[in-house]
């Protein structure tokens, strides 16, 4: 069985958009889970948050980051190719309830996995305060989709060109000084943003939840790549989250963790590029 690709376009530099027809992914999905896929018999499995599900039209949407070969085998695909393996929906879904005011934040490419929990907790009733931030205005994502299904957008940008000029964790922290009464606040994005995230809710006490991206083989927990340190217990996150209280996550290991295989992650996206290319490695 192969999965159709149905839409491929380049959002932004480097970050790709990529909806598959996937019936029985879609009819169950819920937002804060991924799915694993394989381009083909020699590929290896790669995890991906989906973006968004339409049931009815049985298709996935998930959005990413050029980073290493597979990554970059995937973004030169196009509408009509076939993807060999598509297994979800994994992970358990984000808790969605009416709990009052909720800030999500998505800093890059988290910003796609926090739209469908965004819209999801405007349908129960929340107030959504959105913020989303990059490194500059040509790489910020879904703007139009975020100012869709939250009742405050904020913007930022590392170089200011586009919103505020700084981080998002600026936004934050300016929100919750002003005595803003917030009962979540949701952020997904780079280790280090979420980190900074979480520094600036734990003085006021907000419940503070993050998804993390730890390196994973299987998605199903059998292998144990996935390993994370929460509240100095260990959990992994493809069974146990992707979710965590950010308050108790080990960043620092978290990170170490991520950048263990650089090194051959760069040598194979160089090895990629040289044989597509004809040249000699």
């Amino acid at each position: 069985m192969s999965f159709s690709i149905l839409e491929k376009q380049e959002l932004v530099p480097t970050i790709h958009l990529m909806t598959v027809r996937a019936p029985a992914v879609a009819k169950k999905a819920q937002p804060g889970q991924f799915i694993m896929l394989r381009i083909d018999e020699r590929g290896e499995r790669v995890p991906l948050t989906i973006a968004d599900f339409d049931r009815e039209k049985g298709t996935i949407t998930m959005i990413f980051q050029v980073l290493g070969k597979t990554t970059m085998h995937l973004s030169m695909l196009k509408a009509g190719d076939d993807l060999l393996d598509f297994i979800g929906p994994l992970g358990n879904p984000a808790h969605i309830e009416n709990a009052g005011t909720v800030i999500l934040i998505g800093g890059g490419v988290g910003v796609a996995p926090v739209f469908p929990q965004a819209r999801a907790l405007k349908s129960a009733g929340n107030k959504i305060i959105s913020i989303i931030g990059a490194r500059n205005a040509g790489l910020l994502l879904w703007e139009d989709r975020m100012r869709e299904v939250s009742d405050e957008l904020h913007i930022t940008t590392d170089d200011g060109t586009k919103g505020h000029h700084g981080f998002v964790t600026d936004i934050v922290k300016k929100i919750l000084e002003q005595g803003t009464k917030v009962d979540r606040v949701i952020a997904i994005g780079p280790p280090v943003m979420m980190r900074a995230v979480a520094g600036i809710t734990r003085p006021f006490n907000v419940r503070t939840i993050v998804s993390l991206n730890s390196i994973m083989v299987d998605g199903t927990g059998m292998c144990g790549a996935c390993r994370v340190l929460v509240g100095n217990e260990t959990k992994f996150a493809c069974v146990d989250g992707p979710e965590f209280d950010a308050h108790l996550v080990d960043f620092t290991l978290l990170m170490s963790r991520l950048a263990i295989y650089q090194p051959e992650e760069k040598e194979a996206l160089e090895k990629y590029t040289c044989d597509r290319k004809g040249c000699s490695c």
